[in-house]
């Protein structure tokens, strides 16, 4: 077996006892949960930040002058420059509140798209993008009569990034990108895939999805162009996501709905739009949610990316190695440069079997295409294990993983 990660002054325990659903028994057995590219736990100080807009100051935000309004908006608000800081944005104005990723690439798609891409024009996609990357871009595609092309992968997982600058021309207008896969969990050279894509006046659209929980993001050093992001996958509330857009290509951009809040003026035969980043926050956002999220900010901040990272990779270098020494197992995504996502295959098995005989010894992993199925279509298996590990898990967790997919492997022999 191979040594266990070396001990650190990192108090795991202790961060453990911030999330009370860690805490719980699923079948009689302690909660291992391996999940977390799907959604993160919650800290106490998320939900007691949930509950307590809900006792104390529930109203909407931007409307009223009473003191609850004017409590919940400016606690909004906060999060907002939080997200800017985070993310090392220029203006609080490119910080768009959505409701998740999804939504944000679909504004992006609906508004700037719509606008900006005509028949015959092209849209850059990769063969490991997840479905709210593809679907938004397909559809664009068809509504357009444009062309999507897409960057292949090789057998490790890697972009072939070489395709990169054929694929470009003149034509292109839009390079949509993962920064990490959430299948694979390839992270991929985003920088240089940029700059290319900018030399050919193309803008770049990032999701971000799975790279905010692990990953230091500096748009401003990246120079993408828009970045989408959600709250749930870094140990915040569902319901709450973010386009970042740089300021100029935002302010040129036609809202995406119509409705409260993105309005200066209306009148029943003329509009005025309200300034950014209003101008796409129609109607009452999720103002609990984004309220809250600043708590799950304030730690990752605590933790710091640094420690972050070296654990998640810890982890996952521990679980590769003792998975890879069984009969049976196929590791699906072997690039050297990886979050903390390992998915795999058990020759014989179907991956909804194998997910539900780890879930009878209480161990959460997903199961099934991950919302990539173009990606598991071109690797030729009918779907994928995933584990995925954050700050919270453990050695331990990982040891019992593998022996409870030892036992599976040797079963089925």
């Amino acid at each position: 077996m191979p040594a266990a990660p070396a001990h650190s002054t990192l108090d795991i325990q202790k961060i453990r006892t911030q999330f009370p659903a860690l805490q719980q028994t699923v079948h009689g057995k302690p909660l291992i949960y391996l999940d977390n590219a799907a959604t993160t736990q919650k800290p106490q100080a998320v939900l007691d930040a949930l509950t307590h807009y809900y006792q104390y100051d529930n109203a909407n935000v931007h409307r009223g002058v009473h003191t609850l309004a004017e409590r919940a908006t400016f606690a909004l608000e906060a999060t907002r420059r939080s997200v800017q800081q985070f993310i090392r944005a220029t203006d609080t104005a490119e910080i768009i509140f959505t409701s998740g990723t999804t939504a944000s690439i679909n504004l992006v798609a609906a508004t700037y798209g719509q606008t900006q891409v005509q028949a015959g024009d092209e849209i850059i996609i990769s063969h490991m993008e997840h479905h709210a990357n593809i679907v938004p871009w397909q559809m664009l595609c068809q509504a357009k009569r444009a062309v999507l092309k897409v960057i292949p992968i090789n057998k490790k997982g890697r972009l072939m990034l070489s395709t990169l600058a054929n694929l470009l021309t003149s034509k292109t207008k839009i390079v949509a990108i993962g920064y990490v896969s959430n299948v694979l969990g390839t992270i991929n050279p985003l920088k240089e895939i940029i700059q290319q894509a900018h030399t050919q006046g193309a803008i770049v659209v990032v999701d971000g999805a799975q790279a905010v929980p692990h990953l230091p993001i500096d748009v401003q050093e990246l120079d993408c162009d828009f970045l989408a992001f959600s709250a749930h996958k870094a140990y915040g509330p569902t319901g709450v996501g973010v386009l970042y857009g740089k300021k100029a290509l935002l302010e040129d951009m036609p809202p995406y709905q119509g409705g409260g809040e993105m309005t200066q003026q209306v009148t029943l035969s003329h509009t005025t739009y309200n300034d950014l980043p209003y101008r796409f926050e129609a109607g009452t956002p999720n103002i609990a949610g984004i309220i809250a999220w600043q708590e799950a900010l304030n730690f990752i901040k605590q933790v710091g990316y640094k420690t972050l990272m070296a654990h998640e990779n810890k982890l996952l270098n521990y679980a590769a190695d003792l998975l890879s020494s069984l009969k049976k197992i196929r590791i699906i995504g072997t690039a050297p440069n990886k979050i903390g996502v390992l998915s795999f295959v058990v020759e014989g098995m179907h991956h909804l079997d194998v997910g539900m005989l780890l879930d009878a010894n209480g161990i959460a992993v997903r199961t099934g295409h991950g919302c990539a199925q173009p990606l598991i279509d071109l690797l030729k298996i009918e779907g994928i294990v995933r584990a995925s590990f954050a700050i919270y898990n453990t050695k331990e967790e990982v040891e019992q993983f593998v022996t409870e997919v030892t036992r599976i492997v040797q079963k089925k022999a």
